[in-house]
C-alpha cells in the first residue's frame, strides 16, 4: 500500500475519505526536520501533504517513490521547489481554500489596530475609563494599500471597499481586477496608504519588502497588517518604526521565525498585536484545505498513472 506523509498530527475526515486505499503517516503536531526525514526514509511516501515544517532536499532525496508534494494551504515557500523540480516531483497548493479565513483575520487585525481594541481592553481591566482622552482612527475614507491580489487579497479588498475605504493594490500577476481596486505601484502604496496589508507569497525577491527604507516612505502613523509570511518584514526595522511613531500600530499573524520564542522584542510593545499564524485556521478552512490538498495530489497521481 502506497504511503502519504502528512507533516502534522491530523487531516480532516472529509480529506481522509478521499484518500482511502493509502497508508496515512502522521508526523505529529510539531515535527522537526529530523522527524520528517526519518519518516521519509522509513515509509518512502508517494505523496507529502505539507502542514507544518519544511520539505527540504534531504527529505525529497529520502523518498524515491515521491511524486507529488501538496500544500495544506496556499503558500509553498516551505517547500524546496528547485529540488522537487530536479526530481520531476510536482508541487501543488490549495489556493483559495483558506481565503475567507485569512481575509477575515486581516480585517480583524486592521480594526483592532485602528480602534486600539487590545490596549483599551487592558486599560479597562486595570480600572481606567479613557472616554475623555482616547481617540481611535476612523477607517472610512482612508486608503488601504494591498501587496498581493490573489484570492485572499481580493477578498480583503472587497471588505475594505464595503467599509468605504479607498483600495490601492499592487500585484504584477493579477488580471481582470474588480473596479473597486485601483492598480498602483509599490511607491504609490507606501506614499498614499493609511494601512498597508501584505497578501503576497514570500520569494527571494521580496524578502524584507517592508524595511527601514520603505517604512520611511510611508505616511507617519501608518498601520501595518501582515497575514502572509513573516519574512516579508524586516522585524527590527518595523519595531523601530513603531517606537518612533512612524508606524501607529501593527497587526501580525506571521513572523520571521516560528514559533515565536519568549523574549522576542515584539512581545514588549503593546502597539504590536500578535497572533500565532492562525489566520487560516478555522474549522471551515481546515476542511477546505484538507480536501483541496487531497484532491490536488490525487489529480497528479491519476494523471501520472494514465501517462504510464
Amino acid at each position: 500500500m502506497s504511503a502519504i506523509l502528512v507533516t502534522g498530527a491530523d487531516l480532516a475526515p472529509q480529506a481522509l475519505a478521499l484518500l482511502q486505499g493509502f497508508e496515512m503517516i502522521y508526523a505529529g503536531k510539531t515535527p522537526t526536520q529530523d522527524d520528517l526525514l526519518a519518516l521519509c526514509r522509513a515509509h518512502d511516501p508517494v505523496a507529502i501533504i505539507v502542514r507544518y515544517g519544511k520539505v527540504d532536499a534531504a527529505m525529497i532525496d529520502a523518498a524515491p517513490s515521491l511524486q507529488v508534494i501538496s500544500k495544506h494551504g496556499s503558500g509553498t515557500d516551505t517547500i524546496d521547489k528547485v529540488a522537487a523540480k530536479a526530481r520531476g516531483i510536482e508541487v501543488v497548493a490549495a489556493a483559495g481554500a483558506n481565503a475567507a479565513a485569512v481575509a477575515e483575520e486581516a480585517l480583524a487585525l486592521m480594526l483592532a489596530c485602528a480602534k486600539s481594541v487590545v490596549q483599551l481592553d487592558a486599560r479597562m481591566r486595570a480600572g481606567h475609563w479613557d472616554k475623555a482622552t482616547h481617540k481611535s482612527l476612523e477607517l472610512h475614507g482612508r486608503t488601504v494599500g494591498l501587496v498581493g491580489l490573489g484570492a485572499i487579497g481580493q477578498r480583503f479588498a472587497k471588505m475594505a471597499d464595503a467599509m468605504g475605504m479607498r483600495v490601492l493594490g499592487f500585484d504584477p500577476f493579477a488580471k481582470d481586477l474588480p473596479a473597486f481596486i485601483q492598480p498602483a505601484s509599490l511607491d504609490d502604496i507606501w506614499r498614499e496608504s493609511d494601512v498597508v496589508s501584505l497578501h503576497c507569497p514570500l520569494t527571494d525577491e521580496n524578502r524584507n519588502l517592508l524595511n527601514a527604507q520603505t517604512l520611511a516612505q510611508c505616511k507617519t502613523g501608518v498601520i501595518v497588517v501582515n497575514t502572509a509570511r513573516g519574512g516579508l518584514i524586516d522585524e527590527a526595522a518595523l519595531l523601530e518604526a513603531v517606537r518612533s511613531g512612524q508606524v501607529r500600530s501593527a497587526g501580525l499573524d506571521s513572523f520571521a521565525v516560528e514559533p515565536m520564542t519568549a523574549g522576542h522584542p515584539f512581545q514588549q510593545d503593546p502597539r504590536i498585536l500578535l497572533s500565532p499564524h492562525i489566520g487560516g485556521v478555522t474549522s471551515d478552512a481546515y476542511v477546505n484545505m484538507g480536501t483541496a490538498a487531497a484532491r490536488n495530489l490525487l489529480a497528479v497521481l491519476d494523471r501520472r498513472a494514465v501517462a504510464a
